[in-house]
């Protein structure tokens, strides 16, 4: 079994890969296999409404100067897929947005690609607009027909600074317990 999480932020290793890494870490005590993927440093483009991925169906965008395809590689072979974003505008990050419209349309073009495995949405916020950013992530999964996890809370955790994620003890509650969540609820897809 595997999960693999990307954060969406433009600082790597920031308050959004902090949160990943703490749910990651659960599921690495239950034994499963994890990896995360930062965007930092990478930039990448939204779709380009090309449709070529609906004419090849090869399960690959055409859009191939950045590293979109490795992650719909890393997508696929994942049984579940946490996607992390920061909250700017009261909005998800252009890479993650980027990331969820070009997979997407993939996932879409080659008969839902990601169906039935897990997902879960992770949101970095300073103040306000996280509730915002968690249901745009979690529509991607929606219309995935993918199986959304959950956690003792929303999946938010709050700081401004690199870092101060790790003071939001809620936050950092609700990493742990949707790392647990996510852990059982692949072990009950398996069985």
């Amino acid at each position: 079994m595997k999960v693999v999480a990307f954060s969406g932020s433009a600082r790597k290793d920031g308050n959004t890969a902090a949160l990943l890494k703490t749910a990651l870490a659960e599921l690495d005590r239950a034994g499963v296999e994890t990896e995360l993927v930062e965007l930092a440093g990478r930039p990448v483009a939204g779709c380009i409404a090309c449709y070529k991925c609906f004419e090849k169906k090869n399960g690959r965008c055409a859009v191939d100067n950045d590293i979109i395809n490795d992650c719909i590689v890393k997508m696929q072979a994942a049984d579940g897929i946490i996607l992390g974003s920061p909250t700017y505008f009261a909005d998800m990050s252009a890479s993650m947005k980027a990331l969820i419209e070009r997979s997407g349309m993939v996932s879409r073009a080659n008969g839902d690609m990601f169906k039935r495995k897990l997902g879960a949405s992770v949101v970095a916020v300073r103040r306000f607009g996280a509730s915002h950013v968690f249901s745009s992530l979690n529509y991607f999964f929606l219309i995935g027909q993918m199986i959304i996890v959950g956690s003792s809370y929303w999946n938010l955790g709050v700081g401004r600074a690199a870092g101060e994620v790790l003071d939001d003890e809620e936050g950092m509650k609700t990493m742990r317990d949707l790392g647990t969540n996510l852990a059982w609820a692949l072990e009950r897809l398996r069985g």
